[in-house]
């Protein structure tokens, strides 16, 4: 990450009018980003292989600016704002919006921080880093991303993040609907907690949204592959060519409640950390409801101080429907900022699921898909 000192910051003051007050001399603003691009092989993706460009996928491309400011007395205001984009292309990810990934003003002292505004949910906080399959490869997040280990957001919240005292820390956070007359809808609430000490690591966190929409709203078919969803049909099927459309990539499937509970773990021998972690989702509709059930477990290894291997096994069931997928990572790096990596994964599907590895790829035409992916990650 570069620094930027007051005499650059003023330079790019009249541009970043949110941010011209950093050049306070007890203030620092600190530009960062992550561009990882690619190329990957998808065994079966609707029914054919497909050699696809693709960027995102070790972490989601970004830029970002982050600063803090001396206010005395122990205080500090803290300011973030981050961009998530498609390198491919050149747009905005997110939903398209400039600042999806997080935009949050807050106060900072000796307890802690209170953030207002758009902000990673404590699942990422506190459990998402046990997600070891997803660090072997980007494209092996949990099915669907149900259970929200895909590093997830909620907007227009107000959050507290305690400081960490003697390995302990908790917080808490809770995002508004903004709907006039209607509190409830479209809300979203999230707690959880960490502890560390030594090589050994632990958190839990519980995430709940209400009538989730937008970025979050359901496809279940193009999500795991599963072709009725609380006893409805997600596809329509032509007759005449067999081709699977989804019946809810246009219109969301309406859900009235997404709650899940997750706790992970991490153990360091040496050279080698252990890591694994549990996710127990509820999606609630038309009254009824349904249960996502993910454990995983895996390792990293650092080979040498340039060459890591990590890889895992993740096991999911949900409505009488179940999953096991493998996934592998080798990355080496080229500078303490740029590394190339190979990863893959490969997926099982019971039967009546059409395999779809982390809502990434198409859905496959049978109960299997792997992929093999190359590729290139720079941060700044």
């Amino acid at each position: 990450m570069r620094k930027l000192n007051a005499v650059a910051l003023s330079g790019i003051a009249m541009a970043l009018s949110a941010v011209s007050n950093a050049c306070h001399a007890q203030s620092s603003v600190t530009l960062y980003g992550i561009i990882d691009a690619g190329v990957t092989y998808v065994s079966n993706a609707g029914g054919s292989h497909q050699v696809k460009f693709d960027d995102g996928i070790a972490q989601a491309n970004r830029w970002g600016l982050k600063g803090t400011e001396d206010l005395g007395g122990g205080l500090k205001a803290v300011f973030q704002l981050e961009s998530g984009f498609h390198l491919g292309n050149g747009q905005i990810a997110n939903g398209g919006s400039l600042f999806g990934r997080l935009a949050y003003v807050g106060l900072q002292n000796d307890w802690g921080t209170l953030t207002l505004g758009n902000q990673a949910d404590m699942t990422q906080e506190f459990v998402y880093l046990y997600n070891v399959t997803a660090w072997a490869s980007g494209y092996a997040i949990n099915q669907g991303d149900f259970d929200r280990m895909n590093g997830d957001h909620l907007p227009n919240a107000v959050k507290f993040m305690s400081n960490t005292f003697g390995g302990f820390q908790f917080g808490g956070m809770y995002s508004f609907s903004n709907t006039p007359g209607d509190f409830h809808t479209g809300s979203a609430w999230s707690v959880g907690a960490q502890y560390q000490n030594g090589p050994f690591a632990m958190g839990t966190a519980y995430t709940q949204l209400n009538n989730p929409s937008g970025i979050y709203a359901f496809d279940p078919y193009n999500m795991i592959g599963v072709r009725t969803f609380f006893g409805r049909p997600t596809v329509s099927v032509d007759p005449a060519t067999g081709a699977v459309s989804s019946l809810y990539s246009e219109t969301p499937f309406p859900v009235d409640k997404q709650a899940t509970f997750g706790t992970g773990a991490s153990y360091a021998i040496g050279d080698v950390t252990l890591m694994g972690a549990f996710t127990y989702t509820q999606i609630k509709a038309f009254g009824e409801s349904e249960h996502m059930q993910v454990g995983e477990g895996g390792a990293n290894w650092q080979v040498t101080p340039a060459f890591s291997v990590a890889g895992g096994y993740q096991y999911t069931h949900f409505d009488g429907h179940h999953w096991n997928q493998l996934s592998a990572g080798l990355h080496y790096l080229l500078s303490k900022t740029t590394d190339v990596y190979l990863s893959g994964d490969w997926l099982k599907a019971s039967q009546g699921v059409d395999a779809v590895i982390g809502y990434s790829f198409t859905p496959s035409s049978t109960t299997t898909q792997a992929d093999v992916r190359v590729g290139l990650r720079h941060s700044f």
